[in-house]
């Protein structure tokens, strides 16, 4: 049950993808179609910056599909395709990937199991489009497509598949042969990679028995200062994992109040920086932290002719005065107060500008922890690894009494600013 092998990289990549530019040069002529696949190509390189969202500047022209790869270009490429091929094809290729992304959570339920079958169902209508336009003459007698109708059998005997996919055990390999490999000499090199393992596994056992006595909390002074009986003892400490590569990368988890530590955050230009992963923790409102590292200070009407904004400073008032009276019982009240300027709340102090920030979000579908939670970086620099600026794009909920994404619109972050 291979989520990578059977959905990602074989009901995806090899069958939809491969089956929409056969029907493309099938259709048309070959200028038309290089047209046409070059069009598509464009579209995919286009895709903005977005937590979660890859880009790809060459299109989809890979020498090596990895399974990132096919996950990724799962994301963007019914937008890419859409015109240029039959909306029976750009269904199918919905389906499928509503299909993989309810199968990917980490709990399913009845409602759940529903879904999927309603998606298999849609999947199997609508992919009949491959086989009456040519591409598929032979029909669908393929393995890959034949073990979707197992999932929801498996799943109710052994339990949601939680993203196991082939994908893991690359992982290890990569661990354990192909980086020490890259730390060896390269000569004779299997003793080397032998020793660099047996030694990162010492490391490790050794973080786990120093942890388990105590040995990092804290640190040698307030240690000291505790044998000594100067300072009371520190137990509950908020521990920092350190992976254990050439350059570590901290990852931030749930604290004693269920918010990511934003003190973790670094600077926004460390190359190092995780920009996104799943969070340990029970589910909670999604929330975002501002990273510990302010940018610069500066007075909002400075600020407003920076980006050419001249309603920022009254924007920020009636965003101040809907937090200071969101509890008022009177909201005619509050609105007419809130149109009217001698009500809203002056603005004299510079405001605080920040570059990135941490967003925590319920995202079960996705690479999330044990409650789903999972946190994604937002940034809003000038310049982004030695290259032009970034600035991502958010969504905004500006309608909560709408259900799904209907409630949300697309945004841009220029700056990300705190009072």
């Amino acid at each position: 049950m291979s989520l990578n092998t059977m959905l990602i990289k074989g009901a995806f990549k090899d069958h939809i993808v491969t089956w929409v530019h056969k029907y493309i040069k099938a259709r048309y002529s070959e200028n038309e179609a290089n047209i046409i696949l070059d069009d598509i190509d464009h579209r995919i390189a286009l895709a903005p910056s977005f937590a979660g969202l890859r880009q790809f500047p060459e299109g989809r022209g890979f020498k090596q599909w990895t399974g990132d790869d096919s996950k990724a270009l799962m994301k963007v490429y019914i937008p890419a395709i859409e015109g240029h091929v039959p909306p029976e094809m750009v269904l199918t290729l919905q389906a499928l990937i509503d299909f993989v992304y309810i199968a990917r959570r980490n709990i399913i339920d009845s409602n759940s199991l529903n879904a999927l079958d309603d998606a298999l169902e849609r999947f199997h209508r609508h992919h009949e489009i491959f086989e009456t336009s040519g591409v598929r003459p032979n029909g669908f007698n393929l393995p890959q497509q034949h073990s979707l109708i197992h999932y929801h059998k498996m799943i109710r005997s052994f339990g949601a598949p939680n993203g196991l996919c082939s994908s893991i055990t690359e992982s290890k390999h990569i661990k354990a042969v192909k980086e020490p490999w890259r730390r060896s000499s390269r000569f004779e090199a299997l003793n080397q990679m032998l020793l660099t393992n047996q030694r990162l596994d010492k490391l490790a056992a050794s973080h786990i028995d120093f942890a388990s006595r105590g040995m990092l909390t804290g640190t040698c002074l307030s240690y000291i200062l505790d044998k000594l009986g100067l300072n009371a003892p520190v137990h509950n400490a908020e521990a920092i994992q350190v992976r254990l590569e050439d350059e570590p990368i901290d990852i931030p988890h749930l604290g004693r109040n269920n918010h990511v530590n934003a003190d973790l955050e670094a600077d926004a230009d460390q190359d190092a920086e995780l920009e996104g992963d799943a969070v340990a923790g029970p589910m909670v409102i999604a929330h975002v932290d501002l990273a510990k590292k302010s940018a610069k200070r500066i007075y909002a009407d400075l600020l407003a002719d920076q980006i050419g904004e001249p309603e920022l400073t009254t924007h920020i008032q009636r965003f101040l005065h809907d937090q200071l009276h969101c509890s008022d019982s009177n909201s005619e009240a509050s609105e007419s107060g809130a149109g009217s300027s001698s009500a809203l709340p002056e603005l004299h102090e510079k405001i605080t500008l920040y570059t990135s920030a941490i967003a925590t979000f319920f995202a079960p579908s996705d690479v999330s922890g044990i409650g789903g939670m999972r946190y994604e970086r937002i940034r809003a620099v000038d310049t982004w690894r030695n290259g032009p600026g970034r600035y991502d794009c958010v969504f905004i909920s500006t309608d909560p009494t709408v259900e799904g994404m209907r409630g949300f619109d697309i945004a841009q972050m220029r700056t990300q600013e705190c009072g």
